[in-house]
């Protein structure tokens, strides 16, 4: 439709009809989520595909772009925006930063100045076998010659989407998710998604808000197929951003059987594999399984940038069985290859293991514990449900109370109000959530950034809660029990009215309002039986 629209304006790029397809229902895919051309000026310049790639953003984009022009500092810019947004660990600076610029770090070869066999170096998908063999907990040794190396997940699923994909075929996501999945393979490869919808309502064979079933995967796919849509893959994120959602092995072989019946790839993203912070959580890789349903449709990718808090070194790898999938992608890694010291630093990196178990790790876990610990408890104490998970750097928190009438566009309005007061937020319609309200905040930062965030949050909540009560009085309240997420155990709810409690009872306070809730849930009962829990 945006394409349509900027070809309408008239001059060069006129010619769409290789990117044209059959739209989709709205119900299924809306590119005015991404880009809307209206007051679009068209550039003399550029094609139509390259006018709308340089309008293809929405508020997660502009946010950022805020951000990196009026950055927090606590000595040159203390009134700047902290970023709560971009999905980042900032904890581990000083451990990284050691352990890149020890002596085994720095060494040049010659092979390392020259081009490299556009998998990677083979030294390198040697240790990337190795690494994942280990840390995947594989039943047998994985193979160099399955791994391919790339500049990053998002390189990744551009190639894979043009591989798999013709130009106006999709592939199957569940919302909500993260967003520059979308742009990774539609700016590219012209490759749609269809919308796999969940939401936080526990219904039919759903044990927790936001649960992926089969039995959704099999409606997308079908409501897709009647609009004569062609869907080819199946994106799959485990841990999951940004719910947090970590698949036990039993939903990953259900959806897997579902893909390989309908002859589907799957692309696995493991990039958070490391980031389980709790031993509460256990995290089960794709590669683990004794057997894989349809190993040749079967793709994983993995990176070190989340895992090892290195988001400016551009390093993704993809671990798949089928060889022509591994050859097509290797051939569009001359667009997308790792220098060679980068390679290098990254093998060295991976084989150290003492250090990655030791020190790294520990060290990590307990840090994304602690972060995660307080912006919970912040929220607690402000009385706002989130999804409490143990992956990730990220918290799915449920804003709906502070939307009068909830609605998207209330929405952007509120992140809006977040960003002026120089925090920045990810809302829910940025990863295609179905209910607006729903917002994703990025807990791993240093506590004195974690706390000053925290109190312009609050500052925004309090004013629009006394807006709320405000308008209330001068006009009749309707219920708002549409626009509350189910109480269970997956959901922490804390009354509204909560009185401080000090540090060592903290924790029986959280849990007595916990129950509370539960309680007062009419169907908390009915759901959680004694059967369930066993």
């Amino acid at each position: 439709q945006a394409l349509s629209k900027i070809e309408g304006m008239g001059g060069r790029g006129g010619n769409l009809q290789e990117m044209r397809v059959r739209p989709l229902a709205k119900s299924r895919v809306d590119m005015h989520d991404f880009c809307n051309p209206s007051g679009f000026q068209r550039s003399p310049y550029l094609s139509a595909r390259g006018n709308f790639a340089s309008i293809f953003q929405g508020s997660s984009e502009e946010g950022y772009k805020a951000y990196h022009a009026d950055k927090y500092d606590e000595d040159k810019n203390p009134n700047g925006i902290i970023n709560f947004g971009t999905s980042e660990n900032k904890l581990c600076f000083d451990l990284m930063s050691k352990r890149l610029t020890q002596a085994d770090m720095n060494m040049i070869d010659p092979p390392l100045l020259q081009y490299p066999d556009w998998k990677g170096h083979l030294f390198l998908r040697e240790e990337v076998a190795r690494f994942l063999t280990y840390y995947c907990k594989a039943p047998a040794p994985l193979k160099a010659e399955n791994v391919i190396v790339l500049n990053g997940c998002g390189s990744l699923f551009s190639a894979l989407a043009t591989v798999l994909c013709d130009p106006g075929e999709a592939v199957l996501i569940a919302t909500p998710f993260y967003g520059g999945i979308t742009q990774s393979i539609f700016l590219y490869g012209n490759v749609k998604l269809v919308y796999v919808y969940l939401d936080s309502k526990i219904t039919g064979t759903s044990t927790r808000p936001f649960q992926l079933t089969v039995e959704k995967l099999e409606k997308a796919l079908q409501d897709a197929r009647a609009e004569g849509v062609s869907v080819r893959a199946l994106i799959l994120l485990n841990p999951q951003n940004p719910l947090g959602d970590i698949y036990s092995l039993s939903e990953l072989r259900d959806y897997l059987e579902f893909a390989k019946r309908h002859e589907l790839h799957v692309i696995v993203d493991e990039i958070y594999m490391l980031s389980v912070f709790d031993e509460s959580a256990t995290f089960h890789s794709v590669l683990s399984m004794d057997r894989l349903p349809d190993p040749q449709r079967t793709h994983v990718m993995w990176g070190i940038t989340k895992d090892f808090a290195v988001s400016g070194i551009r390093f993704g790898t993809l671990y798949t069985e089928n060889q022509d999938v591994a050859n097509a992608v290797a051939s569009l890694c001359y667009f997308h290859g790792v220098c060679g010291p980068v390679q290098h630093k990254v093998a060295q990196l991976l084989r150290d293991r003492d250090w990655i178990n030791q020190v790294y790790l520990r060290a990590n876990h307990a840090r994304l514990k602690a972060a995660h610990t307080y912006v919970t408890d912040e929220l607690k104490t402000l009385g706002v449900p989130f999804l409490n998970r143990n992956a990730g750097f990220f918290v799915w928190i449920d804003f709906r109370k502070y939307l009068k009438t909830g609605t998207f566009e209330e929405e952007l309005l509120l992140w809006k109000r977040f960003l002026d007061n120089k925090v920045l937020l990810s809302c829910g319609k940025a990863f295609e959530c179905g209910e607006p309200g729903w917002f994703r905040i990025i807990f791993a930062d240093k506590t004195h950034r974690l706390q000053l965030g925290m109190q312009r949050i609050r500052k925004v909540l309090e004013e629009r809660e006394q807006e709320i009560l405000a308008e209330e009085k001068e006009q009749p309240c309707q219920s708002d029990q549409d626009g509350k997420a189910d109480s269970t155990d997956e959901v922490i709810f804390v009354s509204r009215h909560q009185e401080p409690t000090c540090a060592s009872s903290s924790s029986l306070g959280d849990l007595i309002g916990l129950l509370q809730q539960q309680m007062r849930s009419s169907d908390w009962l009915q759901k959680n039986t004694a059967e369930q829990f066993a």
